[in-house]
């Protein structure tokens, strides 16, 4: 039975290897929709976590470019697991060497 688009994104997230990054239009595009999808990303995700799949690396899912999405509640965490994977963000919330991490599926 084929999968849903929804459990290829989760899928997908799931196999981002530590130390590496991917844009969520990467991943709309690794599931076979548009860019557009883009914007599911989060929500899926979100839903997947509510039911029980806990271990989503949020972290490695940047936005185009690599800019990194913190807040301030999330933000102490979210450089930790940077740190403890070799991944440098700069001061402008930038991933260093953006384009030699970005994981290709």
């Amino acid at each position: 039975m084929d999968k849903t688009f929804s459990e290829r994104v989760v899928e997908a997230t799931l196999s981002i290897p530590p130390g590496r990054v991917v844009t969520y239009g990467d991943i709309a595009r690794v599931c076979g929709a548009g860019p557009m999808a883009a914007q599911s990303i989060t929500t899926i995700l979100g839903r997947a976590y509510n039911n029980g799949i806990t271990n989503i690396p949020w972290h490695r899912i940047v936005y185009s470019g690599g800019k990194i999405w913190t807040s301030h509640e999330h933000h102490e965490h979210r450089m930790k697991l940077y740190r403890k994977e070799g991944i440098k963000v700069n001061k402008k919330g930038y991933i260093q060497n953006f384009n030699t991490l970005r994981y290709e599926f």
